[in-house]
């Protein structure tokens, strides 16, 4: 990604115009996004350990002060970058019925959890987690947020259709639900998912909280 002179200074076009205020310098979004953008990419590349300000800032296009502008440090940078994986989380599936639902969201998931980037960068935080309490609680809340919220959905969802009984303990849905693609996709790294294992999945589960 490349950028203009005036791009990699995070600076407006030089063109006439009123001063603006001391402190009141606007931080443009495109240079904020790909400046997030080329985080993923250096941590999934070098990991977090090797990670630089001076390497985000050049895979970005932009300066090292375009940087610093946004955030002080490369913890501050990653904290805010993980924790906005929560916010965009997944579309929570509307098939109709629970065993069609779950099925979606695995085929989702298994598919965000075996893309190149993500395969990287998921067991390189959980390592740096293990040794950085800031950076666990942030790791901790972007997947639990993530999955929480469609995973309490997906279960109203099926209690006003009656397939479930009103008021499932929402912690032990979200472990039954999220808890076995998780262990086989991040936790021991399966090269490959089993033919039929996502529709099993879905089977065994909705099957599970049935019985709650």
């Amino acid at each position: 990604m490349t950028t203009n002179a005036a791009e990699s200074a995070d600076e407006p076009p030089a063109r006439p115009r009123r001063r603006a205020p001391a402190g009141a310098a606007v931080l443009r979004e495109d240079v904020t996004e790909a400046i997030r953008a080329a985080v993923f990419e250096e941590l999934a590349a070098v990991g977090y350990a090797r990670m630089s300000i001076e390497g985000i800032a050049r895979r970005a296009g932009v300066g090292k002060t375009a940087v610093y502008r946004r955030w002080r440090s490369k913890l501050h940078l990653v904290l805010d970058v993980v924790s906005a994986m929560a916010v965009t989380g997944f579309p929570v599936p509307d098939t109709g019925s629970l065993e069609g639902d779950l099925r979606l969201l695995y085929e989702l998931t298994s598919r965000a959890l075996r893309h190149p980037v993500a395969s990287q960068i998921i067991p390189d935080l959980q390592a740096e987690a293990a040794r950085n309490p800031e950076i666990a609680e942030a790791f901790q809340k972007a997947l639990r947020d993530g999955q929480e919220g469609v995973a309490s959905r997906i279960v109203t969802a099926a209690e006003g259709r009656g397939e479930v009984r009103a008021g499932v303990d929402p912690d032990l849905a979200l472990d039954l639900i999220s808890g076995p693609l998780y262990w086989r996709s991040v936790v021991i790294r399966s090269p490959k998912l089993p033919k039929g294992y996502l529709e099993k999945l879905a089977r065994a589960t909705a099957g599970a909280l049935k019985a709650l």
